[in-house]
């Protein structure tokens, strides 16, 4: 005897594997704001302090604003994956500061000023999302600007800081070549 399948049977079967999908990837990714960054009074001599304790290459610190949309693609596509989250975690103490915020930010060598004035200023940011790579002295190791195709490109960024290939050549090429290895 073959089986019936009605609109009915069919529509409840497709909702029913939907529903085990959209289960399934929701269990895969994880809140930056929790599991990326991490809490911080924003004391960059205190996070580069305590990065240097932990054994850390140094702190990452990505620059933001309002209503960025790259900034939310990199949070909703890359920044939440756990595999992303755990390796940048590992090797840095991770904060984000936002470009327009007037929250007071103590840089590396002690001086309070505000987080616009801290990105503008200091650091020349002038297009978000910005990640910057400081030792654990506080010297700027890299710089990257921008969004990154998916979460293994963001991971091969921070290989490029951890393994100091930032010494040797540009990450372009360097991505480069991580791509020819892997296809």
């Amino acid at each position: 005897m073959r089986p019936i399948i009605t609109s009915l049977n069919l529509r409840t079967a497709i909702s029913l594997l939907m529903l085990c999908f959209s289960s399934f990837t929701a269990a895969e990714v994880r809140d930056p704001a929790v599991y990326f960054f991490q809490d911080s009074f924003n004391d960059l001599s205190e996070e580069a302090m305590l990065s240097a304790e932990e054994g850390k290459v140094g702190v990452l610190v990505m620059f933001e604003t309002n209503d960025c949309p790259w900034c939310e693609r990199m949070k909703e596509t890359v920044l939440n994956q756990p595999e992303v989250q755990d390796y940048f975690r590992r090797h840095f103490r991770v904060i984000a500061l936002n470009t327009d915020g007037d929250t007071l930010v103590t840089d590396f060598d002690g001086v309070e000023v505000s987080e616009t004035e801290f990105a503008l200023q200091h650091n020349r940011i002038r297009a978000t999302p910005a990640f910057l790579f400081f030792d654990t002295e506080g010297q700027l190791l890299t710089r990257f600007t921008g969004t990154t195709r998916d979460p293994q490109e963001f991971l091969w960024l921070g290989e490029y800081v951890v393994e100091a290939h930032f010494q040797n050549e540009r990450f372009s090429s360097y991505k480069r070549n991580r791509r020819k290895e892997s296809s």
